[in-house]
C-alpha cells in the first residue's frame, strides 16, 4: 500500500472527520466567547472598576522614545516599542478562559445528564461456553433419537 493510499485511508476515517469538525466549530465558538468577553463583559467590569477600556490597564516598564507624542494607549505604545506590563489584557484573556471553561463544563454536565436519562439498551446475553453448547447439542440429539 502506497503512502498516498494510506494517508487517504487515514484522512477519511470517521474519527479524523469528527476531530476536524470539532476544531472548526471550536474555533468559531472561541470567537463568539472572545466577543462576549471583549464587547459585553469587559466594558461592564471596566465601568465597575472606574475605567472604560479594561485593555488599557498597563504599567510602562520603559519610557516612550523622546520624539513620541502619540496617545498613551496600549496599542499606540506597543507599536512604538515601549515595553508594557499589560495586566488588563491578561485579565481579559483570563476571564475569556474562565467563561469558556464554564460553558464547556455546563455542556458536558448536560450531556452526562442526558446519557444517564437514556441508558443504553441492555446487552445481549453472552453466548454459552463452547463445552456447554456441545453438551446441549448432544442432549438435543439424544432427545430426538428417543422420539
Amino acid at each position: 500500500m502506497g503512502f498516498m493510499s494510506e494517508f487517504r485511508e487515514f484522512a477519511v476515517k470517521g474519527n479524523v472527520m469528527d476531530l476536524a469538525v470539532g476544531v472548526i466549530i471550536g474555533g468559531a465558538f472561541g470567537k463568539i466567547v472572545d466577543s462576549v468577553v471583549k464587547d459585553l463583559i469587559m466594558p461592564l467590569v471596566g465601568r465597575v472598576v472606574g475605567g472604560l477600556d479594561f485593555s488599557n490597564y498597563f504599567v510602562m516598564l520603559g519610557s516612550p522614545p523622546a520624539n513620541y507624542n502619540g496617545p498613551m494607549t496600549y496599542e499606540a505604545l506597543t507599536k512604538a516599542g515601549v515595553p508594557l506590563f499589560a495586566y488588563g489584557s491578561f485579565l481579559t484573556v483570563l476571564l475569556n478562559f474562565i467563561i469558556l471553561a464554564f460553558i464547556i463544563f455546563v455542556m458536558i454536565k448536560q450531556i452526562n445528564r442526558l446519557k444517564r436519562d437514556n441508558p443504553p439498551p441492555p446487552a445481549a446475553p453472552a453466548a454459552p461456553p463452547e463445552d456447554v453448547q456441545l453438551l446441549r447439542e448432544i442432549r438435543d440429539a439424544l432427545t430426538r433419537d428417543k422420539a
